[in-house]
């Protein structure tokens, strides 16, 4: 690591984008509808291709002639630096799709605000993101709403799975030191800011999908420090395994 905030920054916004694409690529083909299975399968691929955006910045920055792959796929779980949302199991389709919801909630406010960052790099990746990030929000907001007013049982999956999520939110908006030298800089926003805003995004959709933001003595905390929730290891065998049996393999 550099000890450059830009690319710790870059690192966890690439992170999250990549761990996320590579979860939900896990559904194509097992989606509980085609529409679904086409849906999800271009949502990963957007993620994975903005994934490959802030990891070759980071590959730039960290310099030693590394590029996007090399970060993706040489790397440690102790060196990923996503939030503990994103690793979260599948689970069911509703545990999927409450996942993705409450990242996107928060990802496409980020994203629109570093459009705006003094930092030119920066600016450029979350300008080639946010349109993605902006259908996305719609999407899973959308099926948020369907089936947490939809029948009993749709209802209490997506209550259970608000319930095993909820407490993985609040480390996307609490700063750290990256964070505040970033908002110093004017490079990346102040997540208090964003934090209101997301706030009241999740609180209205929520209500209107007839589901109950769960009461959580604490928020977990510690992916953007490198410390992680045992899904993350298993997801990494699985993306890593080409690589780790054939080092320096190429097409």
């Amino acid at each position: 690591m550099t000890g450059d905030p830009v690319f710790e920054f870059a690192l966890r916004m690439g992170d999250n984008c990549l761990v996320l694409g590579q979860s939900n690529s896990a559904w194509c083909g097992h989606a509980p509808i085609l529409e679904e299975d086409i849906a999800l399968a271009n949502v990963s691929l957007d993620l994975i291709g903005q994934a490959k955006l802030w990891l070759s910045l980071a590959a730039e920055l960290q310099g030693e002639d590394k590029s996007a792959d090399d970060i993706a796929f040489l790397r440690d779980v102790r060196e990923f630096r996503n939030c503990l949302l994103v690793e979260q199991p599948n689970g069911d389709y509703a545990q999927t799709l409450m996942r993705q919801f409450l990242f996107d909630a928060w990802h496409l406010p980020m994203l629109t605000a570093l459009v705006r960052s003094t930092n030119v790099r920066i600016s450029e990746v979350a300008e080639k993101s946010v349109k993605e990030a902006a259908y996305h929000l719609e999407r899973s907001t959308d099926l948020v709403i369907r089936l947490g007013d939809g029948n009993d049982e749709s209802r209490d999956r997506m209550q259970s799975a608000l319930k095993a999520l909820w407490r993985f939110t609040g480390e996307l908006t609490t700063p750290d030191d990256v964070d505040q030298a970033l908002q110093e800089d004017q490079a990346a926003p102040d997540l208090d800011e964003i934090a209101a805003h997301y706030e009241q995004y999740t609180q209205r959709v929520l209500r209107e999908a007839t589901l109950v933001i769960p009461d959580v003595s604490g928020m977990q905390i510690g992916g953007k420090s490198g410390l992680h929730t045992e899904g993350l290891g298993f997801l990494l065998a699985e993306m890593q395994s080409l690589q780790r049996m054939y080092p320096g393999a190429s097409w």
